[in-house]
């Protein structure tokens, strides 16, 4: 008589936000997955460890397999040039096929992700490749956003306030219009667009209230007044103008 084989169980994906970047501000279930897997993958420049990784330095097993996933360009080409987008699918389709190889053998792999792995995270490429496919489970975390506002050590909204969250690489002019337009303010990728930011801060009239953070809850975090800041780090920069409405 033959015996089919049985069918092997599915593995599951975790996506798993690590928080702004401090080991200790991870929630408890992140840090029982981190510790406890045997495969971990996650995106880092090429030539760089990842700040991902840096942030579980130590808190991994010994016997871990680890699935560095190397970003094929960042910022060598433009946005808007198709051949960025044509690069970063099959980067991020790359990166699907090597997971779901792991999972649909069985295996659990945890993706580190920065802050919040559904806010502007590379994972959500992956999960939106993975999901129905294989199980997939996502482990919020503590934004780079909510770290640079407690850096400053004022709140950033209060009462009916409206929070608007935008990219420094928007275009100017529409720049200039978020920022008048609402209360509270976090502008994110920022780097080489800050001469850009700053004149549009100055013509929304809200370059005194302007505050930058950089390296929120890591080694080296700085908190500067906008116009008082020369320079930003090219990454894990933010800025913040924090509202000022109905209170008691």
């Amino acid at each position: 008589m033959n015996v089919l084989p049985e069918t092997i169980p599915a593995g599951t994906i975790h996506g798993v936000g690590l928080g702004p970047g401090a080991a200790d501000l991870l929630s408890v279930r992140a840090d029982r997955l981190v510790r406890g897997a045997r495969h971990v993958a996650y995106f880092r420049k090429a030539g760089r460890p990842g700040q991902a990784r840096r942030i579980v330095d130590g808190m991994l097993r010994a016997d871990v397999i680890e699935i560095p996933m190397e970003y094929p360009v960042t910022t060598e080409i433009p946005l808007s040039d198709p051949r960025y987008n044509d690069c970063l699918s099959t980067f991020y389709a790359e990166c699907t096929a090597h997971l779901l190889a792991l999972a649909q053998a069985g295996e659990d792999v945890v993706v580190l992700c920065e802050g919040d792995p559904f806010f502007y995270g590379s994972f959500m490429h992956l999960h939106g490749r993975l999901a129905g496919v294989v199980p997939v489970a996502v482990v919020p975390g503590i934004t780079g956003m909510a770290g640079a506002w407690n850096a400053t050590g004022i709140p950033i909204t209060w009462g009916d306030d409206v929070l608007t969250i935008a990219m420094a690489t928007l275009p100017e002019e529409e720049l200039v219009r978020r920022i008048r337009d609402t209360d509270a303010l976090v502008v994110m990728k920022i780097g080489r667009n800050l001469p850009k930011l700053r004149r549009a801060v100055a013509a929304a009239g809200r370059e005194d209230a302007a505050w930058l953070v950089e390296h929120a809850a890591m080694p080296g975090q700085r908190v500067t007044r906008l116009v008082e800041a020369t320079s930003v780090t090219p990454y894990f920069s933010i800025l913040l103008i924090h509202g000022q409405g109905r209170r008691p």
